[in-house]
């Protein structure tokens, strides 16, 4: 009787805690972390404002919980890509064409990637630096790892993979959401085509040092 009774207890506790997140994000998006209260959070989620309190501690940490539940739906895309087509492959350049797809398609079509890139925009100034700094290794981590597990095989060259990650990212990913969007969304050509190019330098960039000497003693002889 009593481990029924504390599993429904959990299972409510769960339930608030979601609906609380849930509420808070969406006022967090549209009225702003400053001009949303407490009272109006606990309003829309349904649950008393003490339920907030206590689950939260204050608005503050609300704020952290809600790009923090964000962040991790974005960590399960980018470990999904990894999965889906960095695990096993022929050919490591398409393969990372391939997993820049899937985690833009992912992104464009994920409610928590875009609520996270907005709040992480409009409310930088209420997130501690050493949350943003939590967030970007957490979100680079995968990523690292498997730069510096094809590195051990020969196939690229890292000497530094957190500054190796940032540049794939920025010729790619990156590149890709930074583009101006005056006639909408970019359409599948456009974005494989940033992606293929951004793969090709980065590659190009960080390729085993053997192929670099090679690729140097080629132009040399053109020469």
């Amino acid at each position: 009787m009593d481990m029924t009774e504390n599993k429904k207890i959990r299972k409510g506790s769960a339930d608030k805690r979601a609906k609380i997140i849930v509420a808070a994000r969406d006022l967090f998006l549209s009225d702003g972390f400053d001009r949303s209260s407490v009272d109006a959070v606990a309003a829309k989620a349904g649950v008393s404002k003490r339920t907030v309190y206590d689950y939260y501690g204050d608005k503050q940490n609300l704020l952290l919980a809600v790009v923090d539940e964000s962040s991790l739906a974005v960590l399960e895309m980018i470990e999904q890509g990894i999965a889906d087509h960095l695990l096993e492959f022929e050919d490591l350049q398409q393969a990372l064409i391939l997993f820049c797809e899937q985690i833009v398609a992912s992104a464009n079509g994920s409610a928590d990637y875009k609520a996270l890139i907005r709040l992480v925009m409009v409310e930088e100034a209420n997130l501690p630096d050493s949350f943003l700094e939590k967030l970007d290794k957490a979100t680079e981590e995968g990523i690292m790892r498997k730069f510096t597990e094809f590195a051990q095989k020969g196939l690229i060259d890292v000497p530094d993979p957190k500054m190796a990650t940032k540049h794939f990212a920025a010729l790619t990913i990156l590149l890709v959401f930074n583009q101006p969007r005056r006639t909408g969304s970019m359409d599948a050509e456009q974005t494989r085509r940033i992606i293929a190019e951004g793969v090709r330098v980065f590659l190009s960039a960080y390729a085993p040092r053997t192929t670099q000497i090679d690729n140097h003693n080629l132009i040399e002889k053109k020469l």
